[in-house]
């Protein structure tokens, strides 16, 4: 069946709705963990100075990230209205799944920070792992659009139920509740793999400096 000009006009804004908003939630992540796993390192000079709480390093660093991501929101708007995307309530569905993705993050770059003291080409390899990372998930693309082989292992992706989530928001549909616990399951397990190796290697963090 043949496309109208219009219909072909609004399926294309729609498209690059979804890939805006996709990215600049990506890229949120990605920021969170290159930044985190450069914060100890960073910050070398006051650990061994200064006796504070160490998590406050990828803490401070997820912060600014998260500062960096805001005013994307403001470029997002304008398109999000060109797409003919609806105002709904749903849309806030997006704020769960952003703090979700926000802890995430959070909990790799404590992992990474950590990495990268004892192994300090973590941060040469963590731009091309994020760059694979970003073509195998549904950021680029949509789910439907995989052929039906690759769909089952997208639950293996972190980023198959936060973005996805934060998409169906943005769109005005409410996530499904195994996109909503998916994404919360991801954070918590991040938050915890991350801050327990975190904490148990913090006090060799001023030797290994």
């Amino acid at each position: 069946e043949k496309l109208s000009a219009g219909q072909v006009q609004n399926y294309a804004w729609e498209s690059f709705a979804h890939l805006t908003s996709s990215l600049f939630l990506f890229f949120l992540i990605a920021t969170i963990i290159q930044s985190g796993a450069n914060s100890v390192i960073a910050g070398g000079s006051l650990i061994m100075n200064t006796p504070f709480p160490k998590m406050l390093l990828p803490l401070s660093s997820s912060y600014l990230a998260f500062r960096r991501y805001l005013p994307t929101l403001l470029v997002y708007i304008p398109i999000h209205f060109l797409a003919h995307r609806p105002i709904s309530l749903n849309m806030l569905w997006a704020v769960p799944m952003g703090v979700e993705a926000v802890a995430f993050g959070f909990g790799l770059a404590m992992l990474f920070g950590t990495l990268q003291v004892y192994f300090r080409d973590v941060a040469g390899f963590l731009p091309y792992f994020i760059r694979i990372w970003l073509y195998l998930s549904p950021v680029i693309y949509y789910v439907e659009n995989l052929p039906a082989a690759f769909k089952p292992y997208m639950v293996l992706n972190p980023l198959f139920p936060l973005s996805g989530a934060y998409g169906e928001a943005l769109g005005g549909h409410a996530p499904s509740a195994g996109m909503v616990l998916g994404g919360a399951a991801w954070a918590i397990g991040a938050c915890l793999l991350g801050g327990l190796v975190f904490m148990s290697r913090e006090r060799e963090f001023a030797v290994r400096l």
